[in-house]
Order: structure tokens, then sequence, then C-alpha cells
């Protein structure tokens, strides 16, 4: 069963490759080259193409962690646990370029690379969240017990995405708020058009790379299983009078 699902997989990881490398060009050249400048910032504005739609796939990446670890607590499907540990290096990933990018960003608009501002110190607490969720991965060796610990983080460390969501809104920050909300949108559709065409481009890149990571941990797993089983069998012949 487990591999069928994995040959489905492997047949739409071309299409999800090519709309992505598709989406990404288009968005980089409207948002680079044919969009206008910010009004208020300028020429620097134009990073958002890139650190916004990173941003977005890092919190799209920890939800797929959060909704596959509570599917393995309830069906304990090791394919799931796989997508769970290939979607948390993805997020990891994800969220280490979006910091970057934001502190490229906030160096020519807030005079300093870093502030302990309330959106940028949760979406650091994502990070290390990320990274203690794959250092036990690395650390324990009992593949089920492995994975019924990483789900039970990734499900506590979900309290975290809506701190990130809703602090621009809960405390006074220099982060701008959304301009995407219920109130509506406050952004023009000159710069809102190549935004959400890149951030359908990372999104599907994210789930390019989302099937190829998953195909190469299963495979590694029923590698590792089996050969310890053909160990097992070679020490229970040698035992054999």
């Amino acid at each position: 069963m487990i591999s069928k699902v994995v040959r489905r997989l492997r047949r739409f990881q071309g299409w999800f490759g090519g709309l992505a490398a598709g989406c990404l060009v288009a968005g980089l050249y409207l948002g680079l080259l044919a969009s206008p400048p910010d009004y208020y910032q300028g020429e620097v504005a134009r990073i958002m193409y890139i650190h916004v739609p990173l941003a977005h796939t890092a919190l799209l990446a920890y939800t797929v962690v959060f909704a596959g670890s509570l599917w393995y607590l309830w069906k304990r499907d090791p394919l799931i646990d796989n997508v769970c540990h290939a979607a948390a290096g993805l997020s990891a990933l994800f969220t280490a370029l979006a910091l970057v990018t934001g502190m490229i960003w906030a160096k020519p608009t807030w005079n300093t690379w870093w502030t302990w501002d309330a959106r940028l110190t949760s979406f650091a607490l994502l990070f290390f969240i990320l990274l203690g969720y794959l250092m036990l991965r690395t650390f324990i060796d009992h593949p089920e017990r492995e994975a019924r610990y990483a789900a039970v983080l990734a499900i506590v460390g979900f309290l975290d995405l809506p701190i990130i969501h809703f602090s621009v809104e809960w405390w006074r920050t220099l982060h701008q708020p959304q301009s995407i909300s219920l109130r509506g949108v406050s952004i023009s559709s000159g710069l809102l058009i190549p935004l959400v065409i890149m951030s359908i481009g990372m999104s599907l890149l994210f789930a390019y790379m989302l099937i190829l990571r998953t195909q190469l941990l299963y495979l590694s797993r029923l590698l590792e299983t089996k050969r310890g089983r053909l160990l097992s069998q070679f020490h229970f012949s040698k035992a054999d009078p």
C-alpha cells in the first residue's frame, strides 16, 4: 500500500516542479522588473517578493508537520511520519531563509539587522522548535519512539503559529500589519499580483521538494529495515549448528 502511494507521488512531482519554476520565474520578473517601487520604501521593498513567500511557505510547511503528526498518532502510518520528517526539514530551511531576508530588509528600513520585535521573536522561536524537532529525530534510535516523540513536539510547537500570525495585532511592533486581512487589502494590485504569484510558486516548490524528500526518507527507512533483517538472518544462521 505504501509503495503504491510513493509511486503515485512520483507521477506528480514533475508537475509540481514545472509549475513552481514557471510561477517563480514569472513572479521574479514582475516583482523585480515590471512592478512599480513602493511609495514609502522605494526599490528596497522589492525584497518582499522573496521574503514574504518564504515566510508563508515556512508556516505552510509547519502546518503540514502539525497535521501529519496528528494523523500519525492516530493511524501510526510510517509514510505519514516520513512526510512529517521531510516537511520539518523544509520548514526549517524556509524559516531560516525568511529570517535572513527579513534581516536584509530590516537594515535599510529600521536601521538595524535585528530587533526583539514580537513578530521576529516568535518567528525565530519557530526556527528553534524545528531545530529541536530535527535533533530529536537524530538522537533517538528507536524508530517508533522517535516518530511518537517528534509528533508530540510538533503538536505542542504549533502553538507558536497563531502567535506569529496575530503578533502584529496583539502588540505594538515595528513590523508592518497584515496587508491582506478581514479589514480588506491594503496593498496595490501592482504589488499584490507578483507577490501572490511568488507565494504560489514557493508553495509549489515546497510541494515538489516534499515529494522528493519523502521518497528519500521512505527508501532510506526501507533499506535500513531490510539491512536489519539480513543481519538478523546472518547471525541466526551462524548460531545454527
